[in-house]
C-alpha cells in the first residue's frame, strides 16, 4: 500500500524558513518523480515543485530562488526547504507520487497534507 506522510508544517513569521518532509512507503521510491502541491485557504490547488527520479527539478515561478526540493532515496523521503517565506505561501502542502519517473506523467497518490502558516 502506497503511503505518503507529510510533516514539518507550522507557524512561521514572514522571512522565516521551514523544511517539509514526506515519508514514502509501499513503492520503489527512487524510481518515481515526486511533486509538492499546495492549497491556500479558499483557493484551488497549485503545483509548487517536482523532482524526477534522476534529480531534475522544476518550480513554479513564485517560489523560484526561495524553495528547494530534494530527496533521500536511501530513506524514502522527499523534502521541500522553504526560505524567505511570505504570507502568500500560507497553504496546506501536499506531497504526491507521480505515475512514472517524470512529473509530466501526472500524480496518482497524495498525502494528507501539512499546514504552513506565514504570519506575524
Amino acid at each position: 500500500e502506497v503511503q505518503l506522510v507529510e510533516s514539518g508544517g507550522g507557524l512561521v513569521q514572514p522571512g522565516g524558513s521551514l523544511r517539509l518532509s514526506c515519508a514514502a512507503s509501499g513503492f520503489t521510491f527512487s524510481s518515481y518523480a515526486m511533486t509538492w502541491v499546495r492549497q491556500a485557504p479558499g483557493k484551488g490547488l497549485e503545483w509548487v515543485s517536482a523532482m524526477n527520479s534522476g534529480g531534475v527539478t522544476s518550480y513554479v515561478d513564485s517560489v523560484k530562488g526561495r524553495f528547494t526540493i530534494s530527496r533521500d532515496n536511501a530513506n524514502n523521503t522527499q523534502y521541500l526547504q522553504m526560505n524567505s517565506l511570505k504570507p502568500e505561501d500560507t497553504a496546506v502542502y501536499y506531497c504526491a507520487k507521480n505515475r512514472g519517473s517524470w512529473w509530466g506523467n501526472g500524480m496518482d497518490y497524495w498525502g494528507k497534507g501539512t499546514l504552513v502558516t506565514v504570519s506575524l
